[in-house]
């Protein structure tokens, strides 16, 4: 008996380590980080280029005109800007944009539609304008699609050839003539339109403040609801040109909860490989906008190409000097942030690394960061010295995270990194077009979505209450 025994509990010890062993191998992973060829320090540094990608005048509905704000980006310090009028392809500065009709009013109300003289063009993208001693990158054919839609369903367009995109209101004619995208521009079939008119193009996008088209300020529950993920995930997982959604616009005071989106959609999309992207930009009208949100690139040099090239790769940050508090879901912050114009320094990522389960970070102007995982705040402290470090083992339940990100809260603002995916090694599902196409009743809802009668019922109804 005590021979048996002594076998049986030999077999018992054997069979849990072997267990442990399985689990433990089912649990390893690697973070794939998009900063992960950034050189931070050292005769080859890396330079922290600060920009926006998502800007106006008045070549379409904002109040200043051209030359005065891209002088007003210039005296901010800017490194680089894309104007993205809405159905205008941006050209170079001293070049003139197509005036889109609906626009002329502009000459009406007294504004200026001009541009900057050839001299003005060379010093700024110089540096020598104002003696500031680095130049301002000028980032052509960008355009916020969609332009005359009341559901607010734009897309920015990059990269286009200057003759493409101009006067494009949302209607894009499908190849399947059963497509409810059709002939329809509003909420998401408007999006689809935009973002199939830029895929078929050879540029890249992004989709726009999803929070204005969700309404999700009155409605916050819309951007974790399945339905809202589903139809904004299957459209970028079919647009691979599409590279995400923004995630701060503005002062945020309608898109408050869409990094609670972008969270869910990193959820839906990862399982395929794809990752979303997360974007910031003035979207400014106005001068007193253009010191609200922005991104900080890391690239090794200046230049459109570089920009580009950053864009897709995702090595860069988000910054907003204005953000409400979020009142309804647990991603900070708990106080109303608006700093615009005072001058204060904004907080910021100086190094982003990664080895093993660990990630180590280094910052400044900071003084509380929270990692973000699947949606939740995974830990959150106040920042001591550097580096800041985060050990996945130490945190429980890591080996179910799909990613890790971080966001970091100072005196002058809120700046976001990118995802980091955790890798497991599984190999990711393929999305297949057919099997994510909307059912008969679905596809009809959509096209009565996408028409100018349905939105316009639905703005008088909220306008009545």
């Amino acid at each position: 008996m005590k021979k048996f025994l002594c076998v049986m509990i030999s077999v018992v010890m054997l069979l849990g380590i072997c267990c442990s062993l399985t689990a433990s191998a089912a649990s390893d992973y690697t973070i794939v980080s998009p900063y992960e060829d950034v050189v931070w320090s050292g005769d080859n540094a890396w330079g922290a280029y600060r920009g926006v990608l998502h800007s106006h005048t008045t070549w379409s509905d904002a109040n200043e005109d051209l030359p005065t704000m891209v002088k007003e980006y210039y005296s901010l310090g800017y490194d680089f800007l894309a104007n993205s009028d809405h159905a205008v392809t941006g050209v170079e500065w001293n070049k003139k944009p197509k005036l889109v009709t609906p626009y002329w009013y502009q000459y009406f109300l007294g504004k200026k539609l001009t541009v900057l003289t050839d001299e003005e063009y060379e010093a700024i993208t110089s540096g020598s304008y104002n003696n500031r001693g680095y130049g301002m990158t000028c980032i052509t054919g960008a355009n916020e699609l969609n332009h005359l839609t009341l559901s607010k369903n734009h897309v920015n367009g990059y990269f286009l050839p200057s003759n493409v995109g101009n006067g494009m209101a949302g209607y894009y004619p499908g190849k399947n003539i059963a497509d409810p995208s059709g002939y329809v521009g509003e909420n998401e079939v408007g999006i689809e339109n935009a973002l199939r008119f830029v895929e078929d193009n050879g540029a890249l996008s992004h989709i726009n403040h999803p929070g204005d088209v969700l309404d999700s300020n009155a409605h916050p529950e819309v951007v974790t609801d399945p339905e809202t993920i589903r139809l904004y995930g299957d459209l970028l997982l079919k647009y691979k040109s599409c590279l995400g959604i923004e995630v701060l616009n503005e002062v945020n005071s309608v898109t408050r909860y869409d990094r609670v989106l972008w969270d869910q959609l990193l959820m839906y999309c990862l399982p395929y490989g794809r990752t979303v992207i997360g974007f910031s930009n003035t979207d400014a009208h106005s001068l007193l906008n253009c010191d609200s949100s922005f991104s900080v690139f890391m690239m090794k040099e200046n230049t459109q190409e570089e920009v580009k090239k950053t864009m897709q790769s995702g090595a860069f940050f988000c910054v907003s000097k204005c953000l409400p508090k979020n009142d309804v879901y647990e991603i900070g912050p708990k106080e109303d942030i608006d700093v615009r114009g005072k001058g204060l320094p904004y907080p910021m990522f100086n190094s982003v690394e990664v080895s093993g389960h660990k990630v180590s970070v280094t910052v400044e102007n900071a003084d509380e960061i929270q990692w973000i995982a699947n949606g939740k705040v995974i830990m959150k402290s106040e920042v001591g010295a550097d580096p800041i470090v985060l050990d996945l083992d130490t945190v429980e339940g890591s080996g179910d995270f799909q990613y890790i990100r971080a966001e970091i809260l100072g005196e002058g603002g809120i700046c976001l990194t990118q995802a980091l995916i955790i890798d497991d090694g599984t190999q990711p599902l393929a999305f297949r077009a057919e099997e994510h196409t909307p059912s008969l009743a679905e596809r009809f809802i959509l096209f009565l979505r996408g028409t100018k009668l349905y939105n316009i019922i639905v703005e008088i109804y909220r306008a009545v209450k």
